[in-house]
């Protein structure tokens, strides 16, 4: 195969490169699975044990941005192919212009920057390709580097749904952030075309 030309690739930035989900991926999810305490704050629940058959599924059934999906899933990836984590853009409503996005960092590579990097190539993509006009997520109460990363890229704490999740014994908060894309493009205008 021919050497692929990355310069003007729109799926990157200088660290960070987003692909398509490939079946070999399993092993990623499989091993991020027993990260309770990240997907705790992932999930808002303690997931059943992971088992491999269910990893291999996840990515077959999420490879090649299958349109079967309500998520639109990528690997997040070094510049050198190292996969470091996932997100995806979920919860489109095309009527109204709004979107979410989930996100995981793997262990190893959590505090480097490379979720705030995915996030603005996929925050991009949204708003500038598909037309969409409002980022709308949320946020468990004690996840301090995600509020951290929403505040970051220039997300307004909208609201909290109080006692809204049951977790680990008690009921947790949901912090309510949101980003439009006059305010995206007006804070990020050096990843703009």
């Amino acid at each position: 195969m021919r050497e692929i030309q990355y310069e003007s690739y729109f799926w990157q930035d200088e660290e960070i490169r987003l692909r398509g989900i490939e079946p070999e991926d399993w092993e990623g999810h499989y091993i991020n699975r027993f990260d309770t305490p990240a997907r705790r704050l992932l999930e808002c629940a303690v997931e059943l044990p992971p088992t491999i058959a269910e990893a291999r599924k996840f990515a077959d059934s999420n490879a090649d941005f299958s349109p079967d999906n309500q998520r639109i899933m990528f690997t997040i990836e070094t510049l050198n192919n190292e996969n470091v984590g996932g997100i995806n853009l979920n919860s489109i409503d095309e009527r109204n212009g709004t979107f979410s996005i989930g996100i995981q960092i793997d262990r190893d590579h959590r505090g480097k920057g490379y979720g705030t990097r995915a996030l603005i190539i996929l925050l991009r993509y949204a708003f500038l390709e598909r037309r969409l006009n409002k980022f709308n997520d949320y946020v468990l109460q004690g996840n301090e580097a995600s509020i951290k990363m929403m505040t970051k890229l220039g997300c307004s704490q909208e609201g909290i749904r109080r006692q809204a999740i049951y977790s680990n014994g008690q009921y947790l908060d949901v912090i309510l952030f949101g980003l439009t894309k006059d305010e995206f493009t007006g804070k990020h205008k050096d990843v703009l075309y």
